[in-house]
Order: structure tokens, then C-alpha cells, then sequence
């Protein structure tokens, strides 16, 4: 069977998404500039989208995700990869006569930049990015938009829940700093059945989402919470009354009937 779901960008994320679908009977061609690295049972397709457009096969497309990863965080590699790299895939699928019934971009809510502090930011928060990676990022929402009917973009806070696992290494050497900043996160886990629910279930999507858990909290809580179940001296607890940084709302997603598996940090940890 032709593939008639095509996943730009298969990493981390991007896999477990694709491995959802397949459990509910699609065909997914997943791009990646190795793919090798691409988990069976999806079918995978080497492509470098910061040099080419990929040479797509044949497809019978249905559904379309972006899920790319730019690395380093700067302005070059998130405009060569998010901007330049999303839009040569676009215009591969134009050349291939593919147009999906449903799309979904995920993106980040970096899109938001500094806003007053403890503000709680639904969909209605004009986005302000503040450096770089943040602007083209908007500038790839808006591509997209603009380019792919019915398209969705899923603005994601702080990924966690894969390979890395750099904040508890900072909680076991005791090198966690700012307690009283508020952070927000969701499971890739999460993550990956936000999109497939959006592409699946939803009657009719809207254009935007904030994917985050039910819980923005003090990044001294979350170190606390670790510290504990590592065994390991508590690091200082967050301070309410000197609380900064920007909240983020999941409501939208959840009125949506998305419903996390890790509701809080306390649980996905």
C-alpha cells in the first residue's frame, strides 16, 4: 500500500507519532536525513531538507505531520531546517499532486518570547518571539498556514520523557539554578497523542493548540520532586512570592477531549 501518512522530521518525536498511526492501520513514510534510523514499522525515506527537497514514492496522502528538529539553537540552522527545509518538503508534495485532508505543525510555545511575569497565555497570546530560533519558527507557522488547507499548528512547551536526561543529571550533581521560575512541559508521550488526536479524532481542528501539561510549576518543585526520588540532597524549593516567567494554558487542547496520561511533571518524571 502507498504511504498516506508523511511524517517531515522523525526523530524522537516524530517516531512515536508515526508508531500511533500505524496502530490504527495507516501506511507511514517517515522523512529523516538517515533512514535507517527510522523505526519499523514505519517506512523510512533519507532526506537532508537543509540541501533538498526529498524524492518522494508514490503516496495516497491522507494525513501530514511536521515534527522537524534544528540543532544548534541558533537563527541560521532553525531558518535552513524549520523554514527553508519544511518549505523544499512542500514543495515536493505540490510536484507530487499530494495535498493532505488534515495537517499538524508542531512548534514551540518559544513562539511567545518574554511576556509579564505569571501571566497565564491561552491561544489568544499574540505571539512576540524574542530571539532568532523563536522568529523563524513564526515565520514557518505562517508558511505553513498559508500553504496547507486545514492546517494545524501544535505549539509545544518543554519536551521531556526521551533519551535525554540533562535535568536529572543537574538535580543529582545539585547544579539546578532559578527555583522561582515557573516552567511548563509535556511528555513526548503526550505530545505524540496530541497530534495523532488532533489529525483523528477531532471534528473539525482549529488553526492553534498550546500543547503543555495540567501544571506549570516552579522549577524548584519539579528539582525538588526528582531530588526525592533520586535520593539526593533537596535543592532550594521554589518561592511564590518571587515566582516569574510565563504559565502556559492546556484548555483548548483538553476541551478538544485530549486527555494526558502524564497530567503533571510529578507523574511523566
Amino acid at each position: 500500500m502507498n504511504p498516506d501518512v508523511l511524517l517531515i522530521g522523525c526523530g524522537d518525536l516524530g517516531s512515536r507519532i508515526g508508531v500511533r498511526l500505524t496502530e490504527q492501520g495507516h501506511t507511514v513514510l517517515g522523512v529523516r536525513r538517515n533512514a535507517d534510523r527510522v523505526p519499523a514499522p514505519l517506512r523510512g525515506l533519507s532526506a537532508d531538507l537543509t540541501k533538498a527537497a526529498p524524492q518522494l514514492p508514490p503516496l495516497d496522502l491522507r494525513y501530514l505531520v511536521v515534527a522537524l528538529t534544528a540543532r544548534p539553537r541558533t537563527e541560521d540552522a532553525y531558518r535552513a531546517t524549520y523554514v527553508h527545509g519544511m518549505g523544499r518538503a512542500l514543495d515536493a508534495l505540490d510536484s507530487a499532486g499530494q495535498a493532505p485532508d488534515r495537517a499538524v505543525l508542531v512548534s514551540s510555545t518559544a513562539v511567545y518570547g518574554d511576556v509579564p511575569d505569571g501571566v497565564l497565555i491561552d491561544e489568544g497570546q499574540r505571539a512576540r518571539p524574542t530571539d532568532g530560533p523563536g522568529r523563524m519558527l513564526l515565520e514557518a507557522e505562517e508558511l505553513f498556514a498559508s500553504r496547507i488547507r486545514r492546517a494545524t499548528v501544535l505549539r509545544c512547551s518543554g519536551l521531556y520523557g526521551g533519551r535525554s536526561a540533562r535535568l536529572v543529571e543537574k538535580v543529582r550533581s545539585g547544579q539546578v539554578g532559578d527555583p522561582d521560575r515557573w516552567t511548563n512541559r509535556i511528555h513526548r508521550d503526550d505530545a505524540a497523542a496530541a497530534v495523532v488526536h488532533l489529525l483523528t479524532q477531532v471534528g473539525s481542528p482549529q488553526s492553534l493548540y498550546i500543547g503543555s501539561d495540567d501544571e506549570p510549576a516552579l522549577m524548584g518543585d519539579v528539582a525538588g520532586h526528582l531530588a526525592a526520588q533520586l535520593g539526593v540532597p533537596a535543592p532550594p524549593p521554589g518561592d511564590l512570592s518571587r515566582a516569574h516567567g510565563k504559565r502556559l494554558s492546556n484548555a483548548r487542547l483538553r476541551a478538544s477531549g485530549w486527555v494526558p496520561t502524564y497530567a503533571t511533571h510529578r507523574e511523566g518524571m
